[in-house]
């Protein structure tokens, strides 16, 4: 089975083997009983950390596997998101080790519970509050260098959090000094989701010259 990780533009591709895949499923269970107790994801402390935060997590593995060149472990890695994202395509590692930004992209035949990592969930989400979001992000400070940037954008973009029994997120407004909310989104992962799409492009927007 084979994962594309991608560090800052650059594909590798990772072929892991069929025997490694089976003899790996003890342990990429040992991996979820780790993960059972909580986990530290940045700066945030999450007690029971969703399939999606979970394969965020070992992705931040496999980045460090990858850049200590340690080929047995980044194939386990690899292996324990294969196994628990089914149809995952690729994932793309941020390097600041910001966990909540390690993000997966799927085959086109992913299945319905995949899609509700990936797809947004229309009927929970208004043109109004998208064109706000759009907004907050027109007039931010530019020509910040990478880290700069990655500071800014944890600071203008908050995490997900919990509104009644659906979710949301805020992304600061410079122009007008206040806070731009999010839909009401329904499900934890996909607001994650949208999350790292509104972190992605405030982080781009910040090293614009």
């Amino acid at each position: 089975m084979i994962l594309k990780a991608i560090i800052d533009e650059q594909v590798y591709t990772l072929n892991v083997p069929e025997p490694v895949m089976a003899r790996g499923i003890e342990f990429f269970d040992q991996l979820d009983r780790d993960m059972d107790q909580g986990w530290q994801m940045s700066r945030e402390w999450v007690e029971s950390p969703d399939r999606l935060q979970r394969c965020q997590i070992i992705a931040d593995k496999l980045l460090t596997a990858l850049e200590k060149e340690n080929e047995k472990l980044g194939m386990l890695m690899a292996g324990y998101i294969l196994n628990r994202l089914p149809n995952v395509d690729s994932v793309e590692l941020d390097l600041q080790g910001e966990v909540h930004n390690n993000q997966f992209h799927f085959k086109e035949s992913a299945t319905s519970s995949d899609a509700a990592i990936t797809s947004p969930a229309a009927e929970d989400r208004s043109p109004s509050a998208d064109a706000g979001l759009a907004a907050a992000s027109a007039e931010v400070p530019s020509g910040m260098n990478k880290m700069q940037a990655m500071a800014q954008a944890g600071q203008d973009v908050t995490q997900v959090f919990k509104v009644g029994k659906a979710y949301r997120f805020s992304v600061y407004d410079h122009a007008s000094g206040s806070w731009q909310d999010s839909p009401m989104i329904a499900t934890e992962a996909e607001a994650e989701r949208l999350r790292q799409q509104a972190f992605k492009a405030r982080y781009e927007a910040l090293q614009r010259a």
